[in-house]
């Protein structure tokens, strides 16, 4: 039995400055961490016995992880594309669009669409990747949208669209 697994679909390549921004800054925190890391883990490999030693263990680990989203924001950072300017037709929904919908119920919620990279659900951030925000795209006041699951179709209808800051 193999463990391979094929790779996932790539994500779209855009970002937000703002998420540029908090991606460079967590790069540069994650070399910050990776040497305190270091010399905790040469502390650990001090102590003797490294097989037996869980503070090895778990530092060697925890130093694994810091090189795995290293090497992901290397190779990530400049392959994507900084999204600065709004789109000139504003009335209809595009990347970084903060998208107001309303449910059946009459319900409102509000989205703002980024790349995968930026990705916050508790900031109401849906990724350009997200099913519910490729059946937004080009979508104007007043249409309606339908996303379908395994469960049920959920319908929206678009409230308000803007580009500027929440």
């Amino acid at each position: 039995m193999s463990r391979w697994k094929p790779p996932g679909p790539k994500s779209s390549p855009y970002i937000t400055p703002e998420g540029y921004q908090s991606l460079e800054i967590e790069l540069r925190d994650l070399w910050t961490k990776r040497k305190e890391v270091t010399q905790a883990l040469s502390a650990a490999a001090a102590e003797g016995d490294r097989s037996e030693n869980a503070e090895y263990i778990y530092r060697k680990k925890e130093l694994r992880g810091i090189d795995r989203r290293i090497h992901y924001l290397q190779k990530r950072l400049p392959s994507l594309n900084i999204v600065s300017q709004p789109p000139d037709d504003q009335d209809r929904i595009f990347f970084s669009a903060w998208v107001t919908l309303e449910n059946e119920t009459g319900e409102e919620v509000t989205y703002r669409i980024v790349g995968a990279d930026e990705l916050n659900p508790k900031k109401h951030y849906i990724s350009l990747d997200s099913p519910l925000a490729r059946a937004l795209l080009k979508k104007t006041f007043d249409d309606d949208v339908a996303i379908k699951n395994e469960l049920k179709e959920i319908r929206y209808t678009v409230v308000d669209i803007n580009y500027g800051n929440r």
